[in-house]
């Protein structure tokens, strides 16, 4: 069988590719004749681990930009708090003293939801002002339920363009409904979701949360503690909770860290406060 390209005919280069591919007996017609681009199989091996990674990073990257994207303000926090009118028919309903229970914990952790709404709220209006995109500081958020559903949703409702960073897990995630169309990622790697959390972020808002919280927190921490990135306030939203799961002031004292490490950081209680932080660190009007 002759792979020599025909010259003195009309036929195309892809005819001719179709009808070498045709020619190939069943036996090699496997994986390996498959585009790289499109060997799904080949694209998850080991060795292409690299591309994989490319990738992820590039995709959020082309697409934010389209929007016009340029800075985000990252919101962290716990993906069990709901709303606190989810907790109040929670409440309702509950038919056993361990539910009732639940309930009321979560009626009392609604209030994270809500300020997390209106901090979402308070960035859109925000951004109203501004003419110029470049001025306008987005909500970008882990993309799941709880306190990243409550900031998307503030700023969604609120009529401004939200972000969500998804992420693959074992017990599937979904994204929230409250993420702008075209602004939705799905990543399988954590550290290229955490650099997204970070490419464009002018602060950081962590609201109470378990170890994904935490994990970002310190990522975020870390790499302005060993100056990788410019010093952005990191706005600790639960004056109590903060206190009580770390203890800075020890950590200064012990030695670990210096006090200069902890000119970032800030304590607050209410959005509002968050906000001002936020305000008073670039002078914004």
């Amino acid at each position: 069988m002759s792979s020599k390209l025909p010259v003195n005919n009309a036929q195309t280069i892809t005819e001719f590719l179709n009808l070498h591919r045709n020619q190939l007996s069943e036996e090699d017609s496997d994986d390996s004749y498959k585009f790289a681009f499109d060997d799904e199989a080949f694209l998850s091996r080991r060795e292409t681990i690299g591309i994989r990674f490319e990738l992820e990073l590039l995709k959020p990257e082309i697409l934010l930009k389209e929007h016009g994207i340029d800075h985000t303000i990252t919101v962290f926090g716990s993906t069990r708090f709901v709303s606190r009118e989810h907790a109040l028919d929670l409440e309702k309903k509950a038919t056993t003293p361990e539910a009732l229970a639940l309930a009321k914990k979560a009626l009392l952790h609604s209030k994270y939801y809500e300020s997390a709404k209106e901090f979402g709220s308070l960035v859109a209006q925000y951004n109203a002002t501004q003419a110029s995109d470049a001025d306008k500081l987005r909500i970008c958020t882990g993309g799941g339920p709880g306190i990243m559903e409550a900031a998307n949703r503030g700023a969604f409702e609120a009529g401004d363009k939200t972000i969500g960073f998804n992420i693959s897990l074992p017990r599937e995630q979904h994204p929230n409904p409250y993420i702008s169309p075209g602004l939705s990622f799905r990543f399988h790697y954590f550290a290229l979701r955490k650099m997204h959390f970070m490419l464009r972020a002018r602060a950081i808002v962590a609201y109470p949360g378990g170890f994904g919280s935490f994990d970002e927190l310190f990522e975020v921490l870390t790499l302005i503690q060993t100056k990788k990135v410019v010093p952005i306030p990191v706005i600790l939203v639960g004056i109590d909770y903060w206190n009580e799961m770390v203890n800075f002031k020890h950590m200064v004292e012990f030695g670990v860290i210096d006090q200069e490490d902890m000119q970032s950081i800030h304590f607050v209680e209410t959005a509002q406060e968050a906000w001002q932080i936020i305000q008073n660190w670039y002078q914004l009007s």
